[in-house]
């Protein structure tokens, strides 16, 4: 009796400890090509934890759905830098219109046709790489360029229901004489339940992929390869309060790597021109050695000759790096 307890004592103890000194789950979505693209855009949607593909409320930034661009006000034209460790760089550049054609002919006078246009670009890379010879003498620096053109198109089909699709144009500098180039494209849709209650649908990265050629390196040893992009399915929701002046973001993500992340975000209107957020990006619900990426932020805007400034700043933690996140970025509304 006494010796079967102490073997299942034994074997209990075994299994903690193998679950404990058991290595993390490997996800596959960090390998996969086009990450640069996956991390954010711009100060704001980085600290609500990229978690505003529903929010139609303030400046609308169509890399989180391309049907956004139809409710943006005035012009808009967004820039934002990183600071990245490892001598990593991630910079956004980005300008949305909203377009209206005729009027109705009821008394309202409101536009017969309400769409938006979005264009921009997302540029990474990392520099002061050593390239040496082969007795290890440092000969030169080199450095990689990965870019993301993006134009988006989104059309108001009523005052509830708007749809956009966004086309992206890939190009990535690796090496001398390496270089690739891809097209892909998103589909985007968002729907007002309520003045407070949006929806909204994304579905991205469509056909994206890089195509590699090594031949003008290698000669007869090069190849051709794909890297294709992982497939993403977004479903998000926002919700706005009056008083206090919040809104409330939530989105859900499963891509073709097998990942579910749950994003959540929030912005106060603290002042009338200070705006403090969060966020918490890539929670996980299917593999929990995934860490979580939070994030703070803060926007104030001034008025000048009828030309809205603002500054905007964000601050993500990155796990897996020494350094974290830092973004500042400038939004002028005309």
């Amino acid at each position: 009796m006494i010796k079967k307890l102490s073997i299942n004592i034994f074997g209990i103890l075994l299994f903690l400890s193998s679950v404990n000194m058991a290595q993390p789950e490997f996800s596959k979505l960090n390998s996969m090509a086009g990450a640069f693209s996956r991390m954010g855009f711009g100060a704001r949607g980085i600290a609500m934890g990229n978690s505003i593909s529903a929010l139609d409320e303030g400046n609308m930034v169509s890399y989180y759905n391309p049907a956004l661009s139809a409710f943006q006000e005035k012009n808009y034209f967004q820039t934002s830098y990183s600071f990245l460790s490892l001598d990593r760089s991630l910079n956004f550049l980005n300008f949305t219109r909203k377009l209206e054609f005729g009027k109705n002919k009821s008394s309202d006078g409101k536009p017969r046709s309400i769409a938006g246009i979005s264009f921009g670009l997302i540029n990474a890379g990392v520099s002061n790489i050593d390239a040496r010879d082969n007795q290890g003498e440092k000969i030169k620096d080199l450095s990689t360029s990965e870019n993301q053109f993006f134009l988006n198109f989104s059309n108001r089909f009523s005052e509830k229901l708007s749809l956009g699709i966004g086309l992206k144009l890939f190009y990535y500098k690796l090496y001398e004489d390496i270089t690739s180039s891809g097209f892909g494209f998103d589909i985007g849709a968002l729907y007002k339940f309520s003045d407070k209650l949006n929806f909204g649908i994304v579905l991205a990265d469509i056909n994206s992929k890089y195509k590699w050629d090594t031949s003008g390196l290698y000669g007869t040893d090069g190849n051709s390869t794909f890297n294709e992009f992982p497939f993403l399915v977004k479903i998000s929701s926002a919700y706005k309060f009056n008083d206090p002046k919040l809104v409330a973001t939530i989105e859900y993500e499963h891509s073709s790597a097998e990942t579910d992340f749950i994003r959540l975000g929030t912005e106060y209107n603290i002042y009338e021109n200070l705006f403090l957020r969060g966020g918490i990006d890539r929670i996980s619900v299917s593999n929990f050695d995934i860490p979580m990426k939070p994030a703070l932020g803060f926007s104030y805007s001034q008025m000048i000759n009828e030309i809205l400034i603002s500054v905007n700043y964000a601050y993500s933690i990155e796990p897996y790096s020494s350094y974290d996140h830092h973004i500042i970025g400038l939004d002028i509304l005309f």
